[in-house]
């Protein structure tokens, strides 16, 4: 199988592993245990922070160890979070439902045509202390969302967002600094 020649046997059976622990986490509908089953697997979750109904996927690259999540933060329900690469979360973020947020590109196998044009690549997602992210936002690979910013509902976010600003659009343009 052609994706098994891609990936190899190693993440093969990791995602095979993490399907599993996926299919666990799904079960648990209370967010207490999601977010205790969630750091038994490495995510490191601060102190009253809250975790509803997130879907992860590439769980098989970094793991849960991906993932950070500061002290006061909230994550609401449908939120999709791709854990190819790190998304780290400071103190009181609030992501709200439906976000995206996307650490990885990839057009498909190796030999696909738009390789060349598109490569392969990943980069962290942060969020500063007190940022907030409105629902249905996408945040893209490598993006940093400065500190207490607010991220309007439905945005996609291409490039950092600079300290204490509100962005919207698509793509997300600078609307004011927050004074």
């Amino acid at each position: 199988m052609k994706a098994i020649e891609e990936i190899g046997i190693k993440k093969t059976f990791s995602f095979a592993a993490f399907s599993v622990i996926e299919i666990i986490y799904f079960l648990m509908i209370f967010p207490p245990f999601r977010k205790i089953l969630l750091q038994i697997f490495g995510t490191e979750i601060g102190k009253n922070s809250v975790i509803m109904n997130v879907k992860f996927f590439n769980w098989h690259h970094l793991g849960l160890k991906g993932l950070k999540v500061g002290k006061e933060c909230f994550i609401g329900d449908d939120v999709l979070i791709d854990l190819y690469d790190q998304v780290i979360l400071e103190d009181q973020v609030t992501i709200a439902q439906r976000v995206n947020i996307l650490t990885h590109l990839n057009v498909g196998y190796r030999n696909h045509p738009l390789q060349k044009f598109f490569p392969k690549f990943s980069k962290p997602v942060v969020f500063k202390r007190g940022s907030v992210v409105g629902a249905a936002s996408t945040i893209l690979p490598g993006v940093v969302v400065g500190e207490e910013s607010f991220i309007a509902a439905g945005s996609v976010v291409t490039k950092n967002v600079q300290r204490r600003t509100l962005v919207a659009g698509v793509p997300a343009k600078v609307i004011r600094k927050i004074k």
